[in-house]
């Protein structure tokens, strides 16, 4: 009997499981064999995040991800999870300068890579880019609490653990909304503050370290199978160590081959029996080296 085609989420699907309290569990992705893994879990959606500049691309921090890379890793992940609805992460400075630069630039990930929404990281700051981008047709998930691309200016720290704090995340979610967002990612906030925005906000509420009382959770594929090892958040849950058997791996490899271990004859493709005879004379023919043509005859199976 043949599987069940996995359907892809809507927008529609999403906002329901709000409304009847159903987790949404997402993931990032950032390859196609990435995306496939996630689409075969049966994740509900993907965020292909500039996370995936410090991920896959070894930079230090998401700042220097280009339109261009971000592109190209959607179109790898829509490659990969054809059946997943995927949103596309808008890099730093693809937004901000203005309204018309970011609706083009979200309408990219629509047309060129086949997204199905866009996430921007802002809200009182960047309430005009969301309302320009939603009036152009296009769906948004917004991103407050602590943003990384403003981390020159927040620092890499959780927000809204104090009074003044929390004014400025509940600013910022309302704004979100206001704007006409279709969704909003929080990260790491209190649980008490995700709480609050869960139950203020009509739209879904989705947490990266904003507690369990969110709407659905979003992880870093890297952290969650152990791959990224420059540092573990507190709100990750770690599932593999990929890092440390993706090592263990390489080095017994590297010990294979300097032990003449790897390649054994199994691992070859040898010449065909028939034509033996005229590769051998087309070596001695062709030799530069006439004396070493023997080391050069394939072994028989």
């Amino acid at each position: 009997m043949a599987a069940t085609p996995i359907k892809k989420k809507t927008r529609a699907a999403l906002a329901a499981m709000k409304e009847k309290g159903e987790k949404v569990a997402w993931i990032t992705a950032y390859t196609a064999p990435q995306a496939r893994f996630a689409e075969a879990a049966g994740v509900d959606m993907i965020l292909v995040g500039d996370s995936g500049g410090m991920c896959i691309l070894g930079y230090e921090n998401t700042i220097p991800v280009t339109m261009e890379e971000s592109l190209t890793m959607c179109k790898a992940a829509r490659r990969g999870a054809p059946n997943t609805y995927i949103v596309g992460d808008m890099p730093f400075m693809s937004y901000q300068v203005s309204e018309e630069e970011a609706v083009m630039n979200a309408g990219r990930y629509i047309k060129e890579a086949g997204m199905d929404a866009i996430k921007l990281e802002g809200g009182v700051s960047c309430e005009s880019r969301i309302k320009a981008i939603v009036d152009a047709g296009i769906c948004v998930f917004g991103h407050i609490g602590m943003t990384p691309q403003s981390s020159g200016i927040q620092g890499v720290l959780a927000q809204g653990r104090d009074v003044p704090q929390a004014k400025g995340v509940i600013d910022d979610g309302y704004a979100v909304q206001r704007a006409g967002a279709h969704f909003m990612l929080v990260e790491a906030v209190p649980p008490e503050l995700g709480q609050y925005l869960a139950s203020q906000l009509d739209i879904p509420v989705y947490g990266i370290g904003g507690g369990w009382a969110l709407d659905g959770q979003l992880l870093i594929i890297a952290d969650l199978l152990g791959e990224f090892q420059a540092f573990t958040p507190k709100f990750v849950t770690k599932k593999a160590n990929l890092a440390e058997i993706s090592v263990e791996a390489i080095k017994s490899y590297v010990a294979d081959v300097k032990s003449k271990a790897f390649p054994l004859d199994e691992h070859c493709y040898h010449v065909k029996k028939d034509c033996m005879d005229g590769v051998t004379a087309l070596f001695k023919k062709m030799a530069l080296k006439p004396d070493k043509v023997k080391d050069l005859i394939p072994p028989g199976p």
